[in-house]
């Protein structure tokens, strides 16, 4: 997946400018575009790049005045290069991004986030409480464009230095990646040369000293011919300092020392505290990039502008994004040939605007572009083609890693802790106390608990500080939703869930219990080995009985404690499965559709009659769990600082597996049957999930609409299993042939498959006559009523029923047949010798089709029953077939009506069930017709009978008649 506006930090190779190693998924500054390398000049431009709110380049052509400092034809060479090597290195896209299609790295649009300009004043203010940090910024200047950072200031004075500051998730490396690129295609003509540096590359150099050519050298090995020459650029050289946390200054002349020679040694640190205070270099131009805390680390002296990267603190910015994002194509079919077509494409874009124009909690979570992007992510997540192993865990971990990769709360602090293990411990502690108390909104208290909890030393209050000022936003937005005022919620409702659920996981939340006996377990462990040892010698010395009783205890006291982690991971356990089997939630929608809804603004999930109106759902919370003791998600977390220990995740797995095991058995609604299977999907373990999931015998999913993801996630879970399943029940779930397609392995484990009231056409038909002819084919029993399939798709049927032999049951009632089809059926019925049951009612036949139908019937060696009731046959043909079926023994019984001669036909219930069932989805004036058609013929032939039992069945079911033509409004008595 891939940052709009959002990108990792920089982290430059020294092998940039020799060789272009191949991308790996931890490339920094995650490019939108990939350049067509060529043109004269500054690199060629490339065939569409627009630019909207602010940009680096003027209305004029791009200037070709580079030659003027650097006349020399070396030179000029030497620059060009170096454009082409970072023109290659940062439009390279990591994994993330490369899934949402190759146009994002040649044409996609970009939107820059506001940069607002601010005073040294504003700096030095003491920070807000929580209260104050809600309100917007206040109303000031108009924003800064890039192309206006270096413009003379209100005094008129040039502004040589620029520090851009803003909280994790503005959107800083975007605009770092933007100037560098528009230099590179000679769209900053007022400078002619840029150089980029990555802070936290410098900080990883440690204490050895280099001179600024050797760093400039080491990273740009094209620039080594014209190092001589940078003295003499002055402003139109132009260094970029990306992420200045990761540098701890010092300004005082004690500890840095005066140096203007770029060719001395030194601390990088050293040597961009004296470019900073022009005594190296004077002249040159500087851009600084950091988080707000670390604005301090420059006096303010040498800082000529200050600019706040506010995000899209604009809606119409934010929309502009959303446009430009999903309106791009995709990679091509994914699974099962599945693709989002324009028109699907412009659907979405059209719902998202209308939720963020009415829902304003959206809007204020999109105020940080990385926001945005995880939108489209999940967007693309659910709606797209799903790469294969992708879950939604995956993509809420990708985002953290995207975000905080390397990221130290405070590159000051001896402890160098990272951002997301902080992050992962407050926020954390706070999602999960919403989670178990059902609650979303919290009040500034809440907030402040789970921060300054356990706070008590100078350090960690500066710790604290830090995390205020560069992360608070991102997890927390201010509600500004009606009747919360002042309240606080998650920036994303799933952000909750998946902090709660790396919370758990992470073993962060310890009882009193729990922290005691550790403690006392490890200082018994310590100490155990010498005191066992020396009561071992005193106790052969001396004949003390309490002594080996003494020694036993030593060696229980960490068993005990090993025990109660045990329970409390069989309670986290026990709650997570709770949360997914709550009865309360069975009349939800699936948790896939709940987020789709919560992100496009459709109607949210039905509750249940008896809950509470303001009761929470938490249904991510089990599935979020699920995916981070995932290996992937494991490795991630341990890139953030935040790892998962493979001993305490197989032991979660081996709790949860137990809770599931129990609970997991009991028959779910097919919403929630999704949920558990969409939780086995997030694990990402066939081992676990074929052992949980082995006493599943009927998948049972009507209903639910069964998008390319949920296809995608039943097959992925299921369709790897050994056992049979008993049946498949699919009854109106908006299947396509594509989901067929992604289906087929779940299929073959099937004895009965359940298609009917999918719209599925002709061509769905195909992969049905491929299903067949599969040789590991079991079904039995295959339903198909309610499909337009038409005589075309049951020419295609008859070619895997030709070549099938295992099924018995074929149900193609209202499936607009025709004369066409049943006369297809009667010439190729007999080349397949198994089928016992073929249902072809409400098909619109006539009387020859059904006549030959049922001779052909009749004559096949195994067929028993030919359903031939509501199509449009005359009395005499109806009669005819009446005779066909008592004319011998053995031949196939033909049900056309409700009676067998003047007597109640047995399948009079299957007939009356099927109108009921589909009562409000077939022609309401064709069946009241047959109705009344099948009432005159039970009254004509209760008439003609003397039986009074008879008389009593016949007067049974035309009240069951007439019930069913009181329903359609007609003239039921």
């Amino acid at each position: 997946m891939r940052w709009g506006c959002h990108l990792p930090r920089a982290s430059w190779s020294p092998g940039l400018g020799r060789v272009l190693q191949p991308a790996d998924e931890r490339i920094p500054f995650l490019i939108h575009w990939s350049w067509p390398l060529k043109g004269e000049g500054p690199l060629g431009s490339p065939r569409a790049f627009i630019r909207h709110n602010g940009s680096s380049v003027g209305n004029g052509p791009s200037s070709r005045r580079h030659g003027q400092l650097f006349r020399g034809i070396a030179a000029s060479e030497a620059i060009q290069r170096h454009r082409h090597n970072l023109a290659e290195w940062f439009s390279r896209l990591p994994r993330e991004e490369r899934q949402f299609g190759p146009t994002f790295a040649l044409d996609t649009v970009h939107v820059d986030p506001v940069i607002r300009e601010s005073t040294p004043d504003e700096l030095l203010r003491p920070l807000a409480e929580l209260a104050l940090e809600r309100q917007p910024p206040s109303a000031g200047p108009p924003p800064l464009a890039l192309s206006q950072l270096f413009d003379p200031d209100a005094c008129g004075r040039r502004v040589q230095t620029v520090v851009l500051y803003g909280t994790v998730g503005t959107g800083k490396s975007t605009l770092v990646r933007k100037m560098v690129l528009d230099w590179c295609y000679g769209r900053l003509p007022a400078f002619e040369l840029l150089i980029p540096f990555s802070c936290e590359d410098l900080s990883s150099l440690g204490p050895a000293p280099a001179s600024l050519c050797q760093l400039v050298a080491q990273r740009y090995t094209p620039l080594k011919e014209i190092l001589p020459l940078m003295a003499t650029a002055g402003s139109r050289l132009l260094f970029v300092l990306h992420g200045l946390e990761h540098l701890n200054l010092n300004f005082s002349l004690a500890s840095t020392g005066l140096c203007s020679d770029p060719e001395k040694p030194e601390v990088p640190a050293a040597i961009i505290v004296n470019l900073l205070r022009k005594y190296m270099l004077p002249e040159a131009s500087i851009l600084v990039t950091t988080r707000p805390s670390a604005m301090g680390r420059i006096p303010s002296k040498y800082v000529g502008r200050y600019g706040e990267i506010c995000g899209f603190s604009d809606t119409n910015l934010q929309k502009l994004y959303f446009q430009l994002r999903l309106n791009q194509p995709d990679c091509g079919p994914g699974a099962g040939g599945v693709s989002v077509t324009p028109a699907q494409r412009d659907h979405l874009v059209q719902m998202l605007t209308r939720n963020l124009e009415g829902h304003h909690q959206i809007s204020a979570a999109c105020f940080l572009p990385s926001y945005c992007w995880l939108v489209c992510a999940t967007l693309h997540f659910l709606h797209a083609p799903t790469a294969a192993g992708q879950t939604l865990t995956s993509i809420y971990t990708s985002f953290l890693r995207l975000n905080f990769s390397g990221e130290m709360l405070d590159s000051t602090d001896p402890s160098k802790l990272s951002l997301m293990a902080y992050a992962a411990r407050t926020m954390g502690k706070l999602a999960y106390e919403g989670v178990s108390s059902r609650k979303t909104y919290f009040s500034e208290e809440d907030v402040r608990g789970c921060l300054e909890a356990g706070v008590q030393t100078e350090e960690e209050f500066q710790l604290l500080h830090v995390f205020r000022r560069d992360a608070l936003r991102f997890f927390l937005a201010p509600c500004v939703e009606p009747g919360h005022e002042g309240a606080f919620v998650f920036t994303v409702p799933a952000m909750q869930e998946y902090l709660a659920a790396l919370y758990i996981v992470l073993g962060l939340r310890k009882t009193t219990l729990q922290r005691v006996g550790k403690e006392v377990a490890e200082l018994v462990g310590r100490v155990g080995e010498d005191v066992s040892l020396v009561l071992g010698i005193v106790a052969k010395l001396l004949p003390f009985r309490a002594l080996p009783l003494l020694l036993n205890l030593l060696k229980v006291v960490p068993r005990v404690f090993g025990r109660v982690v045990g329970k409390s991971r069989e309670a986290v356990a026990q709650a997570m499965v709770l949360e997914m089997f709550r009865e309360e939630d069975y009349y939800n929608d699936d948790v896939l559709d709940q987020m789709g809804a919560s992100i496009l603004g459709v109607e949210g999930p039905r509750r249940h009659p008896d809950e509470p109106p303001d009761d929470e759902v938490f249904e991510l919370f089990p599935m979020f769990m699920g995916g981070l003791l995932s290996a992937h998600n494991r490795a991630v977390l341990a890139q953030l600082g935040c790892p998962i220990k493979t001993l305490d995740a197989l032991e979660n797995a081996q709790a949860i597996k137990k809770k599931l095991g129990k609970l997991g058995r009991q028959v779910l609604p097919p919403s929630e049957l999704l949920d558990h299977l969409f939780f086995h999907y997030e694990f990402q373990n066939q081992r676990f999930s074929a052992e949980v999931l082995g006493s599943l015998r009927q998948l049972n999913l009507a209903g639910v609409r069964m998008t390319p993801l949920k296809c995608t996630v039943v097959a992925a879970v299921l369709g790897s299993g050994r056992h049979a399943l008993d049946e498949v029940n699919l009854a109106s779930c908006q299947l396509d042939p594509a989901g067929l397609r992604t289906l087929t392995p779940v299929f073959l484990r099937a004895r009965k498959l359940g298609l009917q009231l999918n719209s599925l056409g002709p061509e769905a038909c195909r992969d049905l006559r491929d299903l067949l002819l599969h040789d590991q084919c079991q079904v039995t029993t295959l339903r198909l009523s309610n499909n337009p399939l038409t005589a075309a798709g049951v020419a295609l049927l008859l070619e895997g029923l030709a070549g099938n032999t295992s099924l018995k049951h074929l149900s193609l009632l209202h499936t607009g047949l025709g004369d066409e089809g049943l006369e297809l059926l009667a010439a190729q019925l007999d080349r397949n010798q198994q089928l016992q049951e073929l249902n072809v009612a409400y098909n619109g036949a006539g009387d020859t089709a059904a006549l030959a139908l049922a001779k052909t019937a009749w004559k096949h060696p195994s067929l028993e029953l030919l359903h031939l009731y509501f199509n449009e046959l005359s009395p005499e043909c109806r009669q005819a077939l009446r005779d066909l079926g008592s004319a011998a023994e053995g031949g196939a019984r033909v049900v056309v009506s409700l009676t067998e001669g003047t007597a109640v036909s047995e399948y009079w219930s299957v007939i009356l069930s099927e109108v009921q069932r589909n009562l409000n989805s077939w022609d309401r004036g064709r069946v009241r017709r047959h109705l009344e058609l099948l009432l005159r013929d039970l009254e004509d032939n209760r008439g003609a009978t003397l039986n009074p039992w008879r008389k009593a069945q016949l007067l049974r079911v035309e009240g069951e008649v007439r019930a069913l033509l009181e329903q359609l409004g007609g003239p039921g008595s």
